[in-house]
């Protein structure tokens, strides 16, 4: 599974978010074709386009079309404030396989622009042209005032027969920001609704609510692989600065050493999509080699962070 990125900037700015700014150009079209084919030949079986916000890039259905043209599922991640009946049209015919939005509340605030009340007409307009799958993802934790708005959010979705998921959001490293009890408890009611609708294996989330570590064998770098604007393999979205090796030149040694190598985010690691496709290995090949970045020290670890985030 791979993530990438074809255009950094966002048309919002949510307080909680590393993932954006407010600048940067679309990358190069022919660029991301070619970083396509080159995750085709890698055998990657699902590609997820995400920001930045992806629909401002100006060839995104040319970049879903070749995607499902080298025989990979097609994946979006999208804020949804930019979709139209025309532009839902489009990404049917490019071949979308699944979107994903996010939203973070009920009503807007100083800490998210992605709420229910702005968006249930694009959502509205989905359930009447999309051909592909659409999940909803509310959310608890980093800031989001009112948990309550998780649970109004999912069952609006469950109405318009989207499926339903909850997150918990991160801070700027992935790691977890505690739960209260009230937060713990939205959490459960929406993740009930969830195993009705949408089976996932989401175990993990289950001591993330409460504030507990996970045992597992991250396998990002190898199972998954997050290519920033600039052609980079990032372990993920909350962790790029390593190996920052260019796409171009990764290869099979490169997926056998990051598969055996033991990350030390991983405990409290909330990034869900590395988690799920790291199920495959919970009872085999343990990592043996040690995190590469262990000897840098929180600071240094943190200002690599935050230096590739700004290119």
């Amino acid at each position: 599974m791979a993530h990438i990125v074809p255009i950094r900037r966002c048309n919002l700015s949510c307080a909680y978010c590393n993932e954006y700014d407010d600048v940067s150009k679309p990358v190069d079209t022919v660029v991301m074709l070619d970083r396509i084919d080159r995750l085709g030949r890698l055998g990657t079986s699902i590609i997820t386009i995400s920001g930045g916000e992806p629909l401002l890039h100006p060839d995104l259905d040319q970049l879903i079309r070749r995607i499902r043209r080298n025989g990979a599922i097609a994946g979006l991640i999208t804020n949804g404030y930019l979709l139209t009946s025309e532009r839902i049209e489009r990404l049917n015919q490019a071949g979308l396989d699944h979107m994903q939005i996010s939203i973070d509340n009920v009503m807007p605030d100083e800490v998210s622009k992605k709420s229910l009340k702005v968006l249930d007409r694009k959502l509205q307009l989905l359930a009447k042209h999309a051909l592909f799958h659409v999940n909803i993802n509310s959310v608890v934790g980093g800031g989001v005032r009112h948990p309550d708005d998780a649970l109004v959010i999912a069952k609006r979705a469950l109405e318009l027969g989207f499926s339903s998921t909850i997150g918990i959001i991160h801070d700027h490293t992935g790691q977890l920001k505690p739960l209260s009890d009230r937060e713990r408890e939205i959490y459960l009611q929406v993740k009930a609704l969830e195993k009705r609708n949408y089976s996932q294996l989401s175990f993990f989330q289950e001591n993330i609510a409460r504030g507990l570590p996970n045992r597992w064998r991250c396998r990002a770098g190898a199972r998954y692989l997050y290519i920033c604007e600039d052609g980079l393999v990032h372990y993920c979205s909350q962790q790029r600065g390593y190996p920052a090796k260019p796409l171009a030149e990764y290869t099979l040694e490169d997926f056998r050493r990051e598969y055996l190598t033991e990350k030390d985010c991983a405990p409290h690691c909330t990034v869900s999509c590395v988690h799920y496709v790291s199920y495959f290995d919970f009872f085999r090949a343990p990592q043996t080699l040690p995190d590469p970045r262990r000897g840098l020290g929180e600071p240094q670890r943190q200002l690599v962070q935050i230096t590739t985030a700004g290119r």
